[in-house]
């Protein structure tokens, strides 16, 4: 006799995942599917596409060696349903189930979809996460502002991470001064834990390659797609990187892609490893002094601070908060993007990194190209399509605050309470790129300026009446008042005219 349908989805590969702890393993069934859809929704990076495949796969085999029924579609037994639901109806009317179990997706479109089945539906708090959304949503009520850094302090206290007492470890809760250097190029720099695709994966390769014609390079693949194996890129950061990833984690080298990050965020995302796990060896690893305080905590603070806080941005802010755009921004996003042509050295690098990895670290992300698009007023769903599509641990939940709130201000300030906008100078004190650019970021107008230059200052400018009274951005707006009067015309005039260029499509 079939009881309800628990249904498990590409993000939700854990083996406490709440729906299976609800069920009953004597009559319920676990359906999981490949569904072209999911894969189609936004042109997701092939690779991404490949670890969630070959993980669902591999995550299924071990759910039956644990005793479960599990009925899985693969993307071919799937074809004719195209989405989740339809997958789900079929497999309801063909083993006669009418009650299904979700675990809260991390995606508006896709909870929305399963509550609509003509089912019996039960949605269960996904509690892997150490916030649930009515916490988060009690910690915010009645705050005139919803900053990370006091939800962070609250989750040290709540989880006891780092903690002596009700005091912060070393006496500081943020150590985030000492994690601005510029990073050294170094022979002997240990590079990340990789893994050669099995049967399961190459067969994943395969079908992805046939089926998905997405921006981004396939192979090489090298992921981790089982808990095994994400358990060994844990132990890898934790004896190569860590000790470094505190004071390198905002730099930037061109063709080191890694440098001393824990490339841990796709298995978080997709549930092969738990946040409480990774942060308790974190803590570990410091409290047997391998590993400086400032490395321990800025790794922490992303996890339970930053991370936990944007789920609960996204949860608390709803499905509308997808389409902000405080900014009033409307602009395409520039071909360089999904690989055109572009002068711009940093963004190039980016663009390119993503294109073969389906990874760019925080800071590639936000201060080149999101810093870009923000400067150069592109419509902020055009980023968060881009962005949603092309890594390998962006889901809704998780970059949706990342994209919308911090990198593009389209959320009018819930989560930033300034935009992030630098000129080059930034990049260059950070990175590497600037040297071989083909503009020069010393040069402020003319011949060779640096496009973050010129778009700086319009971005503040045409923005004046919104930021000038910003506490954290007055200082810029005395700046400019200081400035030359034709030397502010000159570079409002150049910035319109690469603006003009960007929006004829040629390249910058």
């Amino acid at each position: 006799m079939v009881g309800r349908l628990i249904v498990v989805l590409g993000d939700q590969l854990s083996l406490d995942l709440a729906g299976l702890m609800a069920g009953d393993m004597s009559c319920d069934v676990v359906v999981m599917a490949e569904v072209k859809g999911e894969g189609t929704s936004v042109p997701h990076h092939p690779q991404k596409i490949a670890l969630i495949l070959a993980a669902m796969r591999k995550h299924a085999e071990a759910l039956r060696g644990l005793g479960w029924r599990v009925e899985y579609s693969t993307l071919e037994e799937a074809e004719n349903s195209q989405t989740l639901a339809g997958e789900v109806l079929r497999r309801a009317a063909e083993l006669g189930a009418s009650d299904v179990i979700v675990t809260h997706p991390g995606e508006w479109r896709v909870l929305e979809e399963l509550q609509a089945l003509p089912l019996g539906v039960t949605v269960l708090p996904d509690d892997r996460f150490l916030s649930s959304h009515a916490e988060f949503a009690a910690w915010a009520e009645g705050r005139k502002e919803l900053r990370m850094e006091w939800f962070y302090r609250y989750m040290r206290r709540k989880t006891g991470l780092m903690m002596e007492g009700d005091k912060p470890a070393g006496g500081q809760w943020n150590y985030d001064h000492d994690n601005r250097k510029r990073a050294q190029r170094s022979l002997l720099r240990a590079a990340p834990v990789r893994f050669a695709p099995d049967g399961v994966v190459e067969e994943v390769l395969a079908l992805v390659e046939a089926r998905f014609d997405h921006f981004g390079a396939l192979r090489p693949f090298g992921w981790a797609t089982d808990r095994a194996q994400a358990l060994a890129v844990l132990e890898d950061f934790l004896t190569h990187r860590l000790a470094t990833f505190g004071d390198e984690q905002d730099a930037m080298l061109e063709g080191e892609p890694w440098l001393s990050h824990s490339l841990l965020s796709a298995s978080l995302n997709i549930g092969l490893l738990g946040s409480l796990e990774v942060c308790k060896a974190v803590e570990a690893a410091w409290q047997a002094g391998r590993v400086p305080i400032n490395a321990a905590e800025g790794f922490i603070r992303q996890i339970i601070g930053w991370r936990e806080y944007v789920r609960g941005i996204w949860a608390l802010k709803g499905p509308e908060y997808l389409a902000g755009n405080a900014l009033g921004h409307s602009r395409a996003l520039p071909a360089a993007y999904w690989g055109g042509k572009t002068q711009m050295a940093c963004v190039k690098a980016a663009v390119v990194q993503t294109r073969d990895l389906a990874y760019a670290h925080h800071i590639q992300r936000l201060m080149v190209t999101g810093n870009f698009a923000l400067l150069a007023g592109v419509d902020p769903a055009h980023v968060h399509e881009w962005y949603l599509s092309v890594y390998i641990d962006a889901f809704e939940w998780v970059e949706a605050p990342n994209t919308i709130g911090m990198s593009q201000w389209a959320d009018g300030g819930v989560v930033g309470s300034k935009p992030y906008v630098s000129s080059g100078a930034y990049i260059d004190r950070m990175s590497d790129y600037c040297g071989g650019c083909a503009y020069k970021v010393a040069v402020k107008v003319g011949e060779g300026a640096c496009p973050f230059n010129l778009l700086y200052w319009h971005f503040l400018m045409r923005h004046r009446e919104r930021f000038a009274k910003n506490p954290r951005m007055a200082q810029m707006y005395r700046t400019w008042e200081k400035m030359d009067p034709d030397h502010c015309t000159r570079v409002l005039a150049d910035a319109d005219t690469l603006l003009t260029r960007l929006e004829a499509g040629e390249p910058v």
